[in-house]
């Protein structure tokens, strides 16, 4: 019995050493010599084990780079779009929205009137001191109150004015028993004229000096208010990437910008014309004081012109 089980044993082995022979003669492309050859699929399952796992692993990754890459151009073609063409100032004007608009208008018309103002006020002032100055010279070399009425003659000048005010003043405290008061009352006159010539040469200069004074807090709220817009727009968009925002910004400290502009301007020219409408008031004073010097002259004189002349007239 044992050398049965020891036969059939020996038996067993050749059959499975056929048998894995033949198969790997099937793997590496050679036709089997005996009738097996069609099972050996089966020790294909070893070798064809990893590239299964590569060959899963490989489409999934895959997919998911392609989609990242998808969505960074998604927000490169977004902040595109959003970007305006023109970042040029009239540009970032025009995609501003209505508020700043508003404001970068408001703006602009107050350094046009700026200008408006220098331009005349230059003007005016430089005329009104040219008549004064001529007008000093004139009183400088009369003797009397008459003379210096027939060498101004009847141009409307502050000297005239002046020289009105004393004749008229002499004319109604002819009948006075005392003339130790025309003096103070003929400077009073004077003082009076002169007081009003200097407003009325101030006049429109306020506006510079509002100008100067607001326009930098007005450009300040157009720029809050655009850069509260661009943060708006940063909370709808769920975006942080700076050239999203940038526009917005950049229209917003445009408005800052012409505020400034306007108000650096505005503060210069009307310093300017404090200094010169001071020296213009100076000259006026002397001109008073040159009206008073021949009043005194003609007290002394006794030679008061006792009627209104054509120069007070």
């Amino acid at each position: 019995m044992f050398t049965a089980l020891h036969t059939r044993s020996i038996a067993a082995m050749a059959a499975a050493g056929t048998f894995l022979s033949s198969g790997v003669g099937w793997a590496q492309g050679t036709p089997a010599t005996n009738g097996a050859a069609p099972a050996a699929p089966a020790p294909m399952a070893a070798p064809m084990a990893a590239p299964a796992a590569d060959t899963l692993t490989a489409p999934l990754a895959a997919p998911d780079a392609a989609a990242g890459a998808a969505a960074g151009l998604d927000h490169m073609t977004a902040a595109t779009a959003i970007l305006p063409h023109d970042l040029s100032p009239w540009g970032m004007f025009m995609a501003a929205s209505p508020v700043v608009q508003a404001v970068m208008i408001g703006l602009a018309l107050a350094s046009v009137a700026t200008w408006t103002i220098f331009l005349a006020k230059s003007l005016e002032l430089s005329k009104a001191k040219r008549k004064a100055r001529a007008s000093l010279a004139a009183l400088e070399q009369a003797r009397s109150l008459t003379q210096a009425a027939e060498s101004i003659g009847f141009e409307k000048t502050p000297a005239t004015a002046f020289l009105r005010a004393v004749i008229a003043e002499a004319h109604q405290s002819a009948d006075a028993p005392s003339q130790d008061g025309l003096k103070e009352r003929a400077a009073s006159r004077l003082e009076r004229i002169e007081a009003a010539e200097g407003r009325r040469m101030m006049r429109g200069t306020g506006v510079l000096a509002s100008i100067g004074s607001t326009a930098p807090f007005v450009g300040l709220f157009g720029t809050v208010w655009g850069i509260m817009v661009s943060f708006i727009g940063i909370a709808k968009s769920q975006t942080t990437n700076l050239a999203v925002v940038a526009p917005g910004i950049a229209e917003a400290l445009l408005a800052t910008a012409i505020g400034l502009v306007a108000a650096i301007p505005a503060v210069v020219i009307y310093n300017g014309f404090a200094r010169s409408i001071g020296g213009y008031r100076a000259q006026l004073g002397d001109s008073s004081a040159a009206v008073l010097r021949l009043l005194s002259r003609d007290m002394d004189r006794r030679a008061l012109p006792r009627a209104v002349s054509k120069a007070a007239e």
